[in-house]
Order: C-alpha cells, then structure tokens, then sequence
C-alpha cells in the first residue's frame, strides 16, 4: 500500500507543517520522543524530546523535562528546557524550571521562574533551519 509512503519506501518529511496535536482533552505520563512540528494542548507528565519544534498551547499543561530544536511555549511548563536552537515564550507561558538555549525569546506577560543560560552554539545548516512562523487554528 503506497498512501503513507514516498515510491523510495520512505515517509516524506514535511518541514514547517504540523506533524502531531494533542489536544486538551488528552492527558499523558511517560516518555515522548517526537520529530516534525508538534502542538501539545494536553496534560503531560514526564520527559519530551522533541528532535524538531514543540509547541506548547494555550491549554497544554506540561510537567517535564524538555529536550527539543525549537521550542514555543504558550501554556505552563514544569520543568527543565534544553534547547539546541531558539526557546520563545510567548505572553501566556508560565514556566518554572532552567531553561538553557542559545537564543531565548520573552514576550511581555511570559512569566519565568527559574535560571536561564545562554551559550552559543555552532549555528545550524540551512537544512536544519525550520521556521517558527506557524498558523494554528484556535477551537471554537
């Protein structure tokens, strides 16, 4: 069955365009690994590493240590952050936690309990790069 899969044998990869969403009705514990663009409006308990962009929404309620590329956070978020790449928090984000990435970003209203650290890292090839321009539909 060829739907899911490219003529190669290989899934394509469509970067910038969200590749999962959990939304608020779902709640989680555990580990999650992930890669593509993700949106969590869920509850998580747990440990996230995210191999390109985690978005954290509005309703996502999220305790973990976070490992990702990019990561936007717009809800709550216990715990610790690592970044490879860009960390912005958006005038809803409440976090509690460390928070270590090359280039963090805070809107007026984004509230921060916790250490940041800044260090540079060597910058990433054009490939990797992934805009963090994304449109998602609020419910409702």
């Amino acid at each position: 069955m060829m739907m899911w899969r490219t003529r190669k044998g290989r899934a394509p990869r469509m970067r910038g365009r969200i590749t999962a969403f959990l939304d608020e009705d779902s709640e989680i514990e555990g580990r999650y690994t992930c890669s593509g663009t993700v949106v969590f409006d869920a509850k998580f308990s747990g440990e996230i590493t995210s191999k390109d962009t985690l978005i954290i929404g509005e309703r996502g309620v999220v305790h973990a240590n976070v490992q990702a590329v990019n990561l936007v956070v717009r809800g709550e978020l216990v715990g610790d952050v690592s970044a490879s790449a860009r960390v912005e928090l958006k005038s809803t984000a409440r976090v509690t936690g460390n928070i270590e990435a090359p280039i963090v970003v805070m809107e007026e209203g984004a509230m921060h309990d916790g250490h940041c650290h800044m260090a540079k890292l060597a910058p990433p090839s054009e490939s990797e790069h992934v805009p963090l321009s994304l449109v998602v539909p609020a419910k409702a």
